[in-house]
């Protein structure tokens, strides 16, 4: 598994991180097992960056996921690089975005507890929160550095106004945006931001949250707990389409002896401000059919050929907060 330095946060880790958001209850029922497996996996073939948060499932991914690293936390702690997120809570009424000092300092110890460490190597804002002043978040997570319990800060969903008042009192050291080829406004600003300062980006949602993977079609449900079966991009017209031009980039990548999935995820590290992509995944096999997009380069010529197939497509947004 191919590494990088993950920007200024100095942090070693592998070009694809393990994602654990589909543990969290939000993506349907899972066998937990295979879960497992999955994670231990990913560590056998060289990840050594797992990625969490305490809003999936407040707990529960994170609990899986100390789970599954078990052996490895005990005995080899920094051989691993554990990401996790805080600044969400839950209400009666659904998620909420919470960066209060209070809150992130709950959020630090409940995730430490979960995850069954004594620190955590990268925390991260998981959403802009619009009613806390930026001063009062990461002043509240430098003081959690200089207790010992956080290593890195970074943030999540943030565009570059965000971070940079954030960086007035505590300078972001990492970023992690939503970025799929159905999804590319970050291209604009927020990575040319990032790479000027060189702030560390992990990007999300490479495979469009299963848009990519190759494996639905016009006839798939998702199950009522499933936050796609009422997302928009899943849903109508746009879906069809995006199908239509998935069914494209498919045949570009079996021409060239990879999948669909392998094409997406190396499409996204093709891109000199990207430092790694984050990939979930419930089964084992599908861990080693992504993690080989590490090894995949492509060309300028490839590169311009996706762009072309890219063209008819209809860009989509994602889930946030308040629509999970």
């Amino acid at each position: 598994m191919k590494t990088t330095t993950l920007g200024r946060s100095g942090l070693e880790v592998s070009r694809i991180a393990f994602g654990t958001w589909q543990l969290g209850g939000d993506w349907g029922e899972f066998d937990e097992y295979a879960a497992v497996a999955a994670i231990r996996r990913a560590r056998e073939l060289g990840v050594n960056f797992f990625d969490t948060a305490q809003a999936y499932g407040f707990g529960a991914s994170e609990a899986i996921l100390g789970k599954a690293l078990r052996d490895e936390l005990s005995r080899d702690r920094d051989e691993l690089v554990i990401a996790t997120k805080g600044g969400l809570r839950q209400t009666d009424s659904g998620l909420v975005r919470d960066a209060s000092p209070e809150w992130l300092r709950r959020g630090v110890d409940a995730s430490l507890t979960a995850l069954g460490i004594e620190h955590i190597d990268l925390y991260q804002v998981h959403w802009p929160d619009p009613t806390v002043p930026a001063a009062e978040t990461a002043g509240a997570l430098r003081d959690l550095i200089a207790e010992g319990k956080i290593g890195h800060v970074g943030v999540s969903n943030y565009n570059s106004a965000q971070m940079a008042q954030f960086s007035a009192t505590l300078p972001v050291e990492t970023l992690q945006p939503p970025y799929h080829l159905f999804r590319r406004e970050i291209e604009d600003e927020i990575l040319p931001y990032c790479r000027e300062r060189n702030v560390g980006v992990l990007v999300y949602g490479p495979l469009a949250h299963g848009l990519l993977t190759g494996a639905l079609t016009e006839n798939t449900t998702f199950a009522r707990d499933d936050w796609r079966s009422n997302g928009p991009m899943f849903t109508g017209d746009t879906y069809r389409h995006n199908l239509a031009v998935v069914r494209a980039l498919d045949k570009f990548a079996a021409d060239r002896g990879m999948t669909v999935s392998q094409l997406a995820i190396a499409w996204t590290l093709a891109n000199p401000a990207v430092h790694v992509a984050i990939v979930g995944a419930r089964q084992a096999k599908h861990v080693e059919d992504s993690l080989a997009a590490a090894d995949i380069s492509l060309s300028n010529a490839d590169l311009a050929e996706i762009d072309k197939i890219m063209a008819s497509a209809t860009p989509v947004g994602g889930a946030t907060p308040e629509s999970v």
